[in-house]
């Protein structure tokens, strides 16, 4: 029998905050499924945020919302979880909050697929401020391509890459894209290096996480979209162990301008770890329409349940996880009306 060694001393578990966030994406999803299909994204989104905020507010921390759903995005004059409000019980660690009570008002006006509630969280100061530029070219892979992909090779070199590594033809690559009009281009450059295209109907957030997850199909995901959903959609790449890459895009000079005075490179090619420092970082996500990802709320006598993933980057552990929600004693006891 072998000899009984002692182990080598390791820190004690810590708290995993990503499973009380869960609570919050929950939250705002259950609040914001009963305006699905109802064509008021006011309703939609008010339901949400209130949701969330009264949520997130029973959490022990001392968040700042450095990534909301503000006025840019509000529908009725009122500003949502703006950059700079201080949510979470005011105790505990310090976090950048990364908040987007409903990724596709859209999707949930029209009763379409991939309507989500997301919340990211790291420590303060460790997420990348996207105010200078509102948009992004981006590059989302899985961890067997993280060494194998660059957003500044052509899109052949990218696919032949990845056909190397996944032993297989180029026609066998499937690279994934938002049907957008404005990748109609990137499309063509596609084909033309000889893969094969999957349009996604999500947002991008939702993208870039069926990207960076195994066996989902989806080998490569390149497009652009919003610096601020690049940021959160990083948090979760980061859990996954898979790459972003994302080039700033500005609009006009005075994008290019802020830039500049941020100390920003515009041809600077962004990774993970440049937009999300750190691995003590939570990402968490909840349905609230069915989806790639997750299903959608789903409503019983008296039940709501939900489909939800919550991440940690320092583990690597990937939950996923359906709920059932008695409403009844909810509505005892929580500041959310869920009815």
């Amino acid at each position: 029998m072998a000899p009984i060694t002692e182990r080598a001393a390791r820190p004690a578990p810590d708290r995993n905050l990503a499973l009380e966030l869960v609570r919050v994406t929950e939250a705002a999803a259950m609040a914001t499924g009963r305006w699905v299909g109802r064509n008021d994204p006011a309703g939609a989104l008010t339901a949400a945020v209130e949701a969330m905020r009264a949520m997130i507010g029973t959490v022990e921390m001392a968040g700042t919302v450095v990534i909301g759903d503000g006025p840019d995005c509000d529908t009725d004059g009122e500003v949502r979880l703006a950059r700079g409000e201080l949510v979470g019980e005011g105790t505990g660690a310090a976090y950048d909050i990364a908040a987007d009570p409903v990724d596709g008002i859209t999707f949930t006006t029209k009763g379409l697929a991939n309507a989500v509630s997301v919340l990211a969280v790291a420590p303060r100061g460790a997420l990348f401020d996207p105010s200078a530029c509102a948009r992004m070219d981006v590059l989302v892979a899985g961890r067997e391509a993280r060494e194998h992909v660059d957003l500044r090779q052509p899109v052949r070199d990218n696919v032949q890459r990845l056909a190397k590594v996944r032993q297989c033809h180029v026609e066998d690559v499937t690279v994934g894209m938002l049907a957008r009009p404005h990748h109609e281009e990137r499309a063509r450059e596609v084909r033309d290096a000889g893969a094969r295209i999957r349009f996604l109907t999500g947002g991008e957030v939702t993208a870039a996480i069926v990207a960076a997850s195994p066996q989902t199909g989806i080998d490569l995901l390149i497009g652009s979209g919003g610096t601020a959903e690049s940021v959160i959609a990083a948090c979760a790449v980061k859990c996954l162990g898979g790459t972003l890459q994302g080039t700033p895009a500005p609009a006009d000079g005075p994008e290019l301008a802020r830039l500049q005075d941020a100390g920003i490179d515009a041809e600077a090619v962004l990774d993970v770890d440049d937009l999300v420092r750190g691995d003590d970082v939570f990402f968490v996500l909840t349905g609230i329409t069915d989806g790639e990802l997750v299903r959608g709320v789903r409503y019983g006598p008296d039940v709501a349940t939900t489909d939800s993933l919550a991440m940690r980057a320092r583990s690597g552990t990937v939950r996923r996880m359906q709920s059932d929600h008695r409403l009844d004693r909810l509505a005892r006891y929580s500041a959310v009306d869920y009815q």
